[in-house]
């Protein structure tokens, strides 16, 4: 039975449904981890707990992505617009990624996974930005799963500072495209994701990915991010493996 599957019917069920729809496993799949201030909340702890049991959680999730052959993991661990909470939730936030970072790099390196980070550093702490570099660059050669960690990142900032280093390298607009402005992103050299998985129950984007989802699928649950496992990826995938992506062409009815 393939490891990270309850039953061997599981496993079996969702490559049927893949196969059936004549689609194809997902390269990229991005998260947005939400409802882990409600987790703390429900099992009676403070917010920061819930953030680490989110973290910890993390772990778990890369490696049913790896079973799942998932090539490309995006997270969003850290908006913009997060600076805004409290200064005692957004400091332990901050220390608490750092610790995991440093803690983790080891054994990500072991499996050969490539992590990378999108968004700012500049307004992070010297020690998360140390441990930030350091992960990448001690994984930077890996070819397995590549990690991304969204951390400081919002869409609009993004594409504001693709248009203000454009600016700057003076580039001719005429030969400006989808792909040359790709290159000014964030996410450059990672394709974009095919399905966007926001846990919690809330039905929106919140400033994640902007350029990059435009022909994505989105899959929403309920299940706040610390208990997301490999039951709601069966979910998910198996509700992705029922679409028919047409990326804005009509379908075939000659057949």
């Amino acid at each position: 039975m393939p490891k990270g599957f309850k039953n061997l019917n599981q496993a079996e069920n969702l490559e049927s449904k893949r196969q059936t729809n004549s689609i194809k496993t997902p390269l990229h799949i991005a998260i947005i981890m939400d409802g882990n201030g409600r987790w703390a909340k429900k099992h009676g702890l403070p917010r920061i707990q819930g953030h680490r049991k989110g973290v910890d959680n993390i772990r778990n999730i890369v490696r049913i992505a790896m079973i799942n052959k998932i090539q490309y993991l995006t997270l969003y661990a850290f908006s913009t617009e997060n600076w805004s909470r409290p200064a005692s939730e957004v400091h332990g936030l901050i220390e608490l990624l750092a610790s995991v970072i440093d803690r983790e790099t080891k054994e990500l390196h072991k499996q050969n996974i490539r992590i990378k980070h999108l968004g700012r550093t500049e307004n992070l702490s010297q020690n998360l930005q140390r441990s930030i570099q350091k992960a990448v660059e001690i994984t930077k050669n890996n070819i397995g799963l590549t990690l991304n960690v969204a951390f400081d990142y919002g869409g609009r900032n993004e594409l504001l500072e693709a248009a203000k280093n454009i600016i700057r390298e003076k580039v001719n607009p005429d030969l400006l495209d989808e792909t040359s402005f790709e290159k000014y992103l964030y996410s450059s050299g990672i394709p974009d994701p095919d399905l966007i998985i926001r846990t919690a129950g809330e039905m929106r984007l919140s400033n994640f990915l902007l350029w990059q989802t435009a022909y994505s699928e989105y899959y929403f649950t309920k299940t706040l991010w610390p208990d997301f496992d490999e039951i709601d990826m069966d979910k998910a995938l198996s509700e992705y493996y029922k679409r028919k992506r047409q990326f804005g062409q009509i379908e075939d009815e000659s057949n």
